[in-house]
């Protein structure tokens, strides 16, 4: 018996009792005076005992750690379980069945679909989306909309309606004297963080919608609608970035600052003047307000060949088709046209021309960006690189 534990444990503890090895030499050192072994010899029964008890104190402390260790895994794979709710299992024929069902709804909706555009094509109307751009679900929320400006579109559009405007140009001006030489007047806007200064003000948040709709405008690449009446051929801005500066931290009002109701409730309600009553509060709080209640600008169907449905019911490749949106010149309407790309600019002048009527002044077609002018009638709307849905706008050619 000792010489077979001797054969199992002979390599590992001859490993162990190496001369070289301190612990060894001090045990020897203590315990009675005994011959060395020799270099090659087996150990005694005694080195044997002491190291395999040892490997079996090793063994029971790392069993009881692990024990230990695969209780609490256990503890908490049953705390998890209970957290998770069971699952039932399921023989395949209920997803298999929720997946038909909804892909016969998908279907039911996409032929739905394409009978409300069919139906909208019969009357000559076409879905053109939110032009606007306005939340469907924002009627709670419209006194305080949220209006998001990109400056650096902005100052880029306003640097391409510069050009477009002749900015650094000079004309004639006839004066009592005679003439001089004279350049366009240029509007003068300061951009905040909280809002913009048209010329010498009012100050205009951004929560108002005249505010929304002026950089709406200039953001598209249009002249602003507001001062088309005041410029009809467009004229250089001149800005000034302050995008970084809040405008109410520059005001310095020695007074008591009062909201516009608390205003308006110290005022009579009406006042009697030369016979006529006139309404005090409401035409002070439309005045305030500004143009808040300013309507969207309208949207013109133009029939054209792509619009209307054939007879027979064939119509043109959905990739040949592609909506364009060019404004007027004075800012006031918004054309729509359904095109294909194998036609020309001659074609797209020619239903402008007979939906606007004749005796027009002279006008070009041109792109706010990048800023292009579309003279060659004869260039098909492909090779203008138009993409589905492109913004144009006509301007009023200059008298020579």
């Amino acid at each position: 018996m000792n010489w077979t534990v001797s054969a199992v444990f002979l390599p590992e503890v001859t490993a162990e009792l190496e001369p070289s090895d301190p612990s060894h030499a001090s045990g020897a050192s203590t315990s009675a005076p005994q011959i060395p072994p020799r270099k090659g010899a087996p150990p005694s029964n005694t080195e044997l005992l002491s190291a395999m008890m040892k490997r079996v104190t090793l063994l029971e402390t790392m069993v009881r750690s692990q024990a230990k260790e695969i209780k609490l895994k256990d503890q908490k794979i049953a705390a998890l379980e209970r957290k998770v709710p069971p699952l039932h299992e399921s023989d395949g024929t209920d997803d298999q069945s929720a997946r038909s069902s909804l892909e016969k709804r998908c279907e039911h909706l996409q032929n739905q679909v394409w009978e409300m555009e069919s139906f909208l094509k019969d009357y000559g109307l076409i879905w053109v989306g939110d032009v606007g751009g306005s939340d469907p679900g924002g009627g709670s929320d419209a006194s305080t909309p949220s209006f998001g400006v990109n400056f650096d579109l902005v100052l880029q559009r306003i640097r391409e309606l510069n050009v477009i405007a002749g900015e650094g140009e000079s004309f004639v001006r006839l004066t009592a004297k005679g003439a001089q030489l004279a350049t366009k007047e240029s509007v003068r806007l300061s951009l905040y963080r909280d809002g913009i200064v048209l010329f010498d003000g009012p100050f205009r948040s951004y929560q108002e919608h005249s505010t929304q709709q002026f950089l709406q405008d200039l953001m598209d690449g249009y002249f602003p609608s507001e001062l088309q009446s005041r410029f009809p051929d467009g004229t250089p801005f001149e800005v000034c970035d302050r995008r970084n500066e809040e405008f109410t931290s520059r005001l310095t009002f020695p007074g008591k600052k009062v909201r516009a109701e608390q205003f308006l409730n110290r005022l009579p309600k009406v006042v009697i003047k030369n016979g006529h009553v006139i309404d005090i509060r409401n035409s002070l709080r439309d005045t305030l307000q500004g143009s808040t209640k300013t309507q969207a600008i309208p949207s013109v169907i133009i029939n054209t060949p792509a619009l209307r449905v054939d007879e027979r019911g064939v119509q043109p490749a959905s990739s040949d088709l592609f909506t364009l949106k060019i404004r007027s010149e004075d800012g006031n309407c918004v054309f729509i046209l359904k095109m294909c790309f194998s036609e020309t600019i001659g074609h797209l002048r020619r239903y402008l021309d007979e939906h606007r009527g004749s005796g027009l002044c002279g006008y070009d077609i041109i792109s706010a960006h990048p800023r292009r002018c579309y003279s060659d009638e004869s260039q098909t709307l492909g090779c203008c690189g138009f993409t589905g849905n492109s913004a144009l706008l006509l301007l009023r050619k200059r008298k020579r």
